[in-house]
């Protein structure tokens, strides 16, 4: 946020703390964020208020920095992981993989526990929005592996026609990998929910192993299982 540049404050407690905007919200609502703007006496926030770079604010107490420094991260999550900072059940959370200077940062998108691969994180709200939402087009790869060969009828179904599921037509993009017909990269445009296992599913298969390897510009590359880097943001 540059000097006399206004910025929504449940956004700036939101990339500075790791909240969603939601739980910010709350936080104001609950009396939990003051603000002294230049000039005035410090006081609870209020829902909707905007800050500037030369205005204080403090979340439980203490102060949030205004000089914050935007963060791109991938991650090569395993298989068992929730993108959740929670964990669910008995299935460990990607958080207990980051090293401690990342817990802030949030998912770009998620993968389900069952599924591996490439993950971003990072504190910029503006880049997570650009990476995900449908109108910016964003197309993901996977690797896929299927219980049974798939039969060429069912291939074009998938590929040429797509298969209608409840939330909507689904449309993949299929590349044989080996002649088992077993095997695909898979090209998604979208990012609804289990769309690659429910689209398969549809037809009587069952997805064993789905590996996201690359979202748009980003690849997993060469980065270890449960290891993660900074990236440049493009």
């Amino acid at each position: 946020m540059q000097p006399g540049q206004e910025t929504r404050l449940n956004k700036f407690l939101a990339e500075s703390l790791g909240l969603s905007r939601r739980q910010a919200d709350d936080a104001i609502v609950d009396g939990k964020v003051e603000v002294e703007k230049v000039g005035k006496k410090r006081q609870r926030a209020v829902l909707g208020e905007r800050i500037d770079k030369s205005d204080k604010v403090w979340y439980n107490g203490n102060i949030v920095l205004h000089n914050l420094t935007y963060v791109y991260v991938a991650l090569n999550k395993p298989v068992g992981y929730v993108c959740s900072r929670n964990a669910q059940g008995d299935a460990p959370t990607i958080y207990d993989l980051l090293p401690k200077k990342y817990h802030t940062l949030k998912t770009v998108g998620r993968l389900d526990k069952d599924s591996s691969g490439l993950i971003l994180l990072t504190n910029d709200g503006d880049f997570a929005f650009s990476m995900t939402h449908p109108k910016f087009y964003k197309e993901k790869t996977y690797e896929v592996e299927l219980d049974r060969s798939l039969e060429p009828l069912h291939q074009q179904m998938i590929s040429d026609f797509g298969i209608e599921l409840p939330d909507g037509k689904s449309k993949l993009g299929l590349i044989k990998t080996d002649n088992t017909q077993k095997n695909w990269r898979v090209i998604l445009h979208e990012g609804r929910n289990r769309q690659i296992r429910r689209t398969f599913a549809a037809l009587g298969y069952k997805v064993i192993k789905l590996k996201r390897i690359e979202f748009g510009k980003y690849s997993l590359g060469n980065l270890p299982e449960g290891k993660t880097q900074e990236v440049p943001k493009y």
